[in-house]
């Protein structure tokens, strides 16, 4: 017998020490910046250009990317908005050549492409040009795919409960609970919920990468976007820790401990390996406080339900699962507090984005359900615990009731953070209000690439790269940048640049007063007696 007992705590040695070399493997890809990932294929240059006006229609388009690229869809949009899919397209390295077989009238055309680049992400744009003179541009609708979307929010809800009320039950009733059954049949139906939900829901991201419906689930290249993406490692860690938290519910009770441990902390790994929170800058604070936030939830959210069971059914071993539980949840709870608080804190970064902003307003309402469900649970922990383990059998069922309320609570939560899917974190908006905006403007004698920063309405900085018509360098004396919108009547803008010495041309302090399309001129004076005008269309956000 000893020496099978031996054998047993070697094997458990051996499988603990893989599954924490695996768990740090996880650990290690989750942090791995993103900075080292692909890039996505980027559109280099386009045939029209960005804003052309050509004097009679194409015969044929082409885009050049960065990367090769496989072309997904293809749209063209008349003037009078109707959409025309292009599926007459070639490969020639990194260009994409459609043939146009339209007949086109005057007015303003959109090219619409999406495309999937060499490293499996999905990139997408439009490009405008016009036949014989601009139009008002054609709406291209962006109707929200309802069924997609409550498809992705109840996988998102669905996954949740598997990895906390799922692996976080597992690991309650391997840790906590005296014999490990009560609430055994709700852990199990979550964890395979969980176990059914994490697949779909990649296939649910590689379907609104795409932009496609619910109907096209089954082709192979939407579950190979979802896989490219940073929400595929998501998946994959998340069903090695449903499939531990399971093991330690079936397998033998030596590894319950063990595996359920592991699975506790793939909850973490997993929520830190994608989302808006783990990938704020700076990473070395925001995926740990992501790991921790989960691992916290995990641990109170999945004791739950088996305690209430507990409790409800007057086990034997009740009152010291209620002990174990009481004694943990303060530091947990503290932990959880934390790390949710910086993480709001990156995100949101100014109290006026609370109420400003969806993703504000969803996390006023998970906070509103977070203090109604401390303030229940610290009334458990402080006036009904200390009772309940006297064993007093009315404060046990007040207890039981109570503990039913948090479970609920909690669902409610699930439901909230799961909305966060559809709405870009104040953070990410400041980031994407910052970003400049660039135009490149080609004639026969000269070229330039314009950037203005930021691109939206205000003070901005304006940087120009100035060329020949055919890439060469031009040795410009003066050039000067004018900015007009005669839709909303302001007349011409004129600012003289100066050359800092690194080969551009710059305007500083200046203020493009609102948003919308401006017509931007760059007046190039080549000698004494030679002056190039070239001018492009520039959309300035709000």
């Amino acid at each position: 017998m000893t020496a099978i007992a031996s054998g047993i705590a070697d094997t458990t040695t051996r499988l603990v020490g893989w599954i924490a070399g695996g768990l740090l493997v996880a650990l290690f890809m989750v942090v791995v910046p993103a900075s080292q990932a692909f890039a996505h294929a980027a559109l280099i240059k386009t045939d029209p250009a960005d804003g052309a006006v050509l004097a009679q229609a194409p015969a044929r388009f082409s885009l050049t990317f960065s990367e090769p690229v496989s072309p997904l869809v293809l749209t063209l949009v008349k003037p009078d908005g109707t959409p025309v899919a292009l599926t007459d397209f070639r490969l020639t390295d990194q260009t994409v050549e459609i043939d146009n077989r339209q007949t086109l009238k005057s007015g303003t055309h959109v090219l619409s492409w999406r495309v999937i680049s060499a490293d499996g992400h999905p990139v997408g744009g439009s490009i405008l040009f016009s036949i014989g003179a601009p139009s008002e541009p054609p709406a291209v609708s962006e109707a929200v795919d309802w069924p997609l979307r409550s498809a992705i929010w109840i996988g998102k809800i669905l996954l949740y409960a598997g990895l906390f009320l799922g692996i976080g039950g597992a690991f309650a009733l391997a840790w906590l609970a005296a014999d490990g059954r009560d609430g055994q049949r709700f852990v199990i139906a979550a964890i395979l919920c969980g176990l059914a939900a994490a697949p779909l829901s990649l296939g649910f991201q590689g379907l609104d990468a795409l932009g496609a419906p619910l109907s096209h689930l089954a082709q192979p290249v939407i579950w190979r976007t979802g896989l490219g993406t940073s929400f595929g490692w998501t998946v994959l860690i998340a069903l090695i820790a449903l499939g531990l938290g399971l093991l330690s519910l079936a397998g033998p009770r030596v590894l319950a401990r063990p595996f359920a441990l592991a699975g506790l902390a793939g909850v973490g790994a997993a929520l830190a390996a994608s989302g808006h929170a783990s990938a704020a800058e700076p990473q070395w604070l925001t995926r740990p406080m992501v790991f921790l936030h989960g691992v916290g939830i995990a641990f109170w959210a999945g004791a739950l339900v088996p305690l209430g069971l507990a409790l409800k059914r007057r086990t034997a071993g009740a009152v010291a699962f209620l002990h174990r539980f009481s004694s943990a949840i303060l530091p947990v709870v503290a932990v959880l507090a934390v790390a949710g608080i910086v993480l709001a804190v990156i995100q949101v970064q100014t109290p006026s984005a609370l109420v400003g902003t969806a993703y504000g307003r969803l996390l006023l309402t998970k906070l509103a359900l977070l203090v109604f469900l401390f303030t229940l649970a610290a009334v458990n922990r402080w006036r009904l615990t200390a009772l309940a383990e006297a064993g007093a059998t009315e404060v046990q069922r007040r207890l039981t009731r109570s503990i039913s309320v948090e479970v609920l609570i909690v669902l409610a939560v699930f439901g909230v953070a799961a909305g966060w899917r559809f709405t870009p974190p104040p953070r990410a908006l400041a980031i994407a209000a910052a970003q400049p905006v660039s135009v490149h403007i080609h004639a026969l004698q000269a070229m330039a690439d314009l950037s203005i920063t930021p691109g939206h309405a205000g003070p901005v900085a304006a940087s120009m790269i100035i060329m020949t018509g055919d890439f060469g360098p031009l040795d410009a004396k003066e050039v000067t940048l004018v900015l007009s919108k005669p839709d909303s009547g302001i007349e011409p803008m004129k600012r003289a640049s100066t050359k800092p010495g690194d080969g551009s041309w710059r305007v500083d302090n200046l203020v493009i007063p609102v948003p919308g399309r401006w017509t931007v001129r760059i007046d190039i004076l080549v000698s004494d007696f030679q002056i190039v005008k070239i001018e492009a269309p520039v959309d300035i956000r709000p």
